[in-house]
């Protein structure tokens, strides 16, 4: 039978969106409950203390792990002294991890630890003791439409340059901006891996954007442009 001249009918608009969005939610659905078996089956593995599973741990996380002890302690030398001990904390605790969180915001919790427990010793900038400072817990805000001041300057700088800035801001705020942008954690796993009330957390972010840019605009403006004659 001949198709020419048949009226098509399509799907409300309405029906369309709607299934859709069911179909966002089934899919995020799918996803958290892979995310959960897989940190459920972390737990079983360092519950039995696997060898094979904490290589394969320590070669998927090794990175990101050198990279934040690295932005938290500022000294290579120290950043790799507590990346071994993390790991030995993971071996020697890892019956403690439970698999309800995130495997890598348990990992970075320990570390975060191990760093408090060594500027207790150390004259290094402390983040617990800047935490006890009277912070203001109100949140900072800042005009935020579009990417965030460090998503523009990673993608128009040298990640060097980045983490060189990085570097000068009060080691709250640093922290805060490598969890939320490096790490990508939400700010509610922020709050609870830094014991900090998400107000606190909202208030560091916005401050440490609020001063990051300031400070990139000065690195750029005392190097001289590429190809300037003398």
């Amino acid at each position: 039978m001949s198709q020419v001249g048949k009226k098509r009918v399509f799907p409300d608009s309405t029906d369309v969106s709607n299934n859709v969005q069911r179909g966002s939610i089934s899919l995020t659905a799918t996803l958290v409950a892979q995310d959960q078996s897989e940190n459920l089956a972390i737990a079983h593995g360092l519950k039995r203390q696997n060898p094979e599973l904490l290589d394969q741990l320590i070669e998927l996380y090794q990175h990101r792990l050198l990279r934040y002890l690295l932005f938290l302690t500022g000294k290579r030398e120290v950043a790799e002294d507590l990346f071994q001990e993390t790991w030995m904390r993971v071996l020697l605790r890892g019956g403690q991890y439970n698999g309800k969180a995130r495997f890598d915001t348990w990992l970075f919790t320990i570390a975060r630890n191990l760093v408090i427990d060594l500027s207790r010793k150390r004259t290094m900038a402390s983040l617990d003791e800047m935490s006890e400072g009277g912070e203001d817990d109100r949140p900072f805000e800042i005009a935020m439409s579009g990417p965030s001041p460090l998503e523009q300057f990673q993608s128009r700088e040298d990640c060097a340059e980045v983490g060189e800035v990085l570097l000068k801001l009060e080691p709250n705020y640093r922290e805060v901006l490598v969890l939320r942008f490096y790490e990508e954690l939400s700010l509610e796993e922020i709050a609870t891996m830094t014991k900090a009330p998400l107000s606190t957390v909202k208030s560091r972010l916005y401050r440490g954007l609020a001063a990051l840019k300031p400070e990139m605009e000065r690195l750029r403006a005392s190097r001289p442009f590429v190809g300037a004659t003398v």
